[in-house]
């Protein structure tokens, strides 16, 4: 019996331009949505949030600043800029840290041991409050879980996608704030992803052999 996981993953490759002329369903791309929505995160906080730029002028202005996607932006049938939170969402101490445990409706006391436990985890374990930078970038390792599962989820309905991380970081803050009006306090860019239909057939995969990646210590 093959393997339907691995079609897909046989399946997927970068895809540099798309067929203009062929869309997504709303309902398929609902799906892929929700592929990232319903994505595990470290300790459950979702710092994720998908914006879907399908305005043309938008895009053009996100192609001065976006070099890995000058093929995809025109012709992607929709485009994700996936953001992550930053540090005064995901700080052990923050707001929103609460709210997410709360809305779990878990008992007080199980509460007050998982802000233990991620305070512990910020300080002492992965040390995360050295720099602000450094619980964004721990955030965006989390988004890349949910765009992996998108890209395969999408894949898996003969979809294409590329994931694009060619772009200047502090012009897509400024577009993101001046354009979309998003709190780039809050948020920050992580990674942005095209989907659409290829127009070519890619090569085939190149990777390392099953004994080059894995060790095993029996």
């Amino acid at each position: 019996m093959e393997n339907k996981f691995l079609e897909a993953m046989n399946f997927r490759h970068a895809c540099k331009s798309f067929d203009p002329s062929k869309k997504i369903s709303e309902e398929e791309f609902f799906d892929i949505l929700e592929i990232g929505r319903m994505s595990p995160s470290s300790f459950g906080m979702e710092p994720w949030k998908f914006v879907v730029i399908q305005n043309k002028e938008l895009r053009e202005k996100l192609k001065l600043f976006t070099a890995g996607g000058q093929g995809q932006l025109p012709t992607a049938s929709h485009f994700v800029i996936i953001l992550s939170r930053k540090k005064q969402d995901l700080h052990y101490s923050s707001e929103y840290i609460d709210n997410r445990l709360r809305y779990r409706e878990l008992p007080e006391d199980v509460i007050a041991f998982y802000h233990e436990f991620y305070e512990r985890f910020q300080k002492e374990d992965f040390k995360l409050l050295g720099d602000d930078k450094y619980i964004f970038d721990w955030g965006t390792k989390q988004t890349y879980i949910a765009l992996a599962n998108m890209m395969t989820g999408a894949a898996s309905m003969g979809i294409d996608s590329c994931p694009i991380e060619g772009f200047e970081l502090e012009a897509t803050e400024t577009f993101l704030r001046e354009e979309l009006c998003i709190d780039t306090n809050e948020f920050g860019p992580a990674v942005m992803v095209a989907f659409g239909y290829r127009v070519d057939e890619p090569k085939a995969k190149s990777r390392f052999d099953m004994g080059d990646v894995v060790t095993w210590y029996n």
